[in-house]
């Protein structure tokens, strides 16, 4: 059995931009590091945004949780985490976990996302290509990892 890292993780600075009206960092901006960190592993896996051009897919998230811990401030670091929490058995869709961290590795934010890859001529969700597929396998796993039944297996043409 395939062994894999626990997170896939880079640090951040909290900017000037990112601050909202109480002095704290946004939602938005939360969000923003998220995805950020959900493109820097697919582009370290061979997915470019050109690559996604080339294959005309793109994900599609469909809902975005979060929870906050504790407040991050103006020049505050804190560290993004990446798993995968949820994959169907088709990579058709996936749930995938951003943990956000303080310098003293106590949690801030938890960010849950839940998405589809989606075929972007049919405007419809796809299964992967086998490549794509491979990419979200090596994604690092949260603990509660599953796998759910997939519901329908249209490829990508």
């Amino acid at each position: 059995m395939r062994t894999h890292p626990s997170s896939f993780s880079r640090t951040y600075q909290v900017e000037w931009q990112d601050i909202d009206f109480n002095g704290h960092m946004r939602n938005t901006a939360y969000f923003e590091r998220a995805s950020h960190l959900r493109v820097c592993f697919l582009s370290e896996h061979g997915f470019s945004a050109e690559r996604f051009a080339q294959l005309r897919i793109g994900p599609v998230v469909f809902r975005d949780q979060i929870q906050y811990f504790k407040e991050s401030k103006l020049m505050d670091s804190y560290t993004v985490d990446l798993q995968v929490l949820s994959l169907t058995e088709d990579g058709r869709r996936f749930s995938m976990v951003n943990r956000f961290f303080n310098e003293a590795g106590e949690i801030l934010a938890h960010i849950q996302s839940d998405g589809a890859w989606l075929d972007l001529t049919a405007r419809k969700t796809c299964v992967p290509p086998q490549e794509l597929a491979d990419a979200m396998n090596a994604m690092p796993r949260a603990e509660d990892f599953t796998w759910v039944p997939s519901k329908k297996t249209n490829p990508v043409p």
